[in-house]
């Protein structure tokens, strides 16, 4: 009551103040156009008493312990965002890498089995292909390191949420993202599979082609010798 007796007086008892101040000193008066400035802040004082004068209800008391648990939910919250999206990103990356490492083993096969059976153009074509497909695996590992980088990133960010959440007492929050962090390194592991799986086959092609191609050098030589041999032995006749 006394809140809404202030703001209804307030107006009236401000104008009576300014009525009988030019009413005892005229010499005042000629600042009349001031009057107009003063109701104006009246009428914003007014409105202002009526805003301030409504109570607002308070749902519940925060403690910093409970705003500090809530903000380090919302940081695991996002962190396990992160970590999800990066996760995702690396096994593409991984899965594009194993697929582009396997298209080169099967030219390179291909091109080894076809040896001293194509003609030059024919060769040379094949080898045009197996250069464009290196440059397509040099390409995906790349990306895969740039993402390989970004993963651990993000675990060490969640392993920092984590151990932040827990000592805030959000325990909840912190397993929760512990789990994550288990998650996706389990799923990591379990797709560089893939990976070492196509590196291992490609360093083992990579063994057959040098030996491949050592055989085939020196049947080249032998066939040479041997077509040579008669016009030595004509020339000695």
């Amino acid at each position: 009551m006394a809140a809404l007796w202030c703001r209804s007086q307030s107006p009236n008892f401000f104008r009576s103040s300014v009525r009988l101040l030019f009413r005892k000193n005229p010499a005042n008066r000629k600042y009349h156009r001031w009057t107009s400035v003063l109701y104006s802040g009246l009428a914003a004082l007014a409105v202002g008493g009526r805003v301030c004068a409504v109570p607002f209800k308070q749902v519940e008391n925060l403690s910093h312990d409970s705003l500090v648990r809530r903000a380090a939910s919302l940081v695991t919250d996002s962190s396990s965002t992160f970590l999800s999206q990066v996760t995702l990103a690396l096994i593409d990356a991984v899965t594009e890498y194993a697929k582009a490492v396997h298209t080169l083993i099967a030219l390179q096969r291909q091109y080894l089995a076809s040896l001293g059976k194509l003609s030059p153009a024919e060769e040379d074509a094949i080898w045009q292909v197996i250069i464009s497909q290196r440059a397509e695996v040099n390409h995906r590992q790349d990306e895969l390191k740039h993402f390989e980088s970004i993963w651990a990133t993000s675990v060490r960010l969640c392993e920092t949420a984590a151990e932040a959440a827990y000592i805030s007492g959000a325990e909840n929050a912190s397993i929760t993202i512990r789990t994550n962090i288990q998650l996706a390194q389990s799923q990591v592991e379990e797709t560089q599979k893939l990976s070492l799986d196509a590196e291992k086959k490609l360093a083992e092609t990579k063994v057959m082609e040098v030996e491949r191609m050592t055989q085939h050098a020196t049947s080249l030589e032998s066939s040479n010798d041997e077509e040579e041999i008669p016009e030595a032995y004509l020339r000695e006749d």
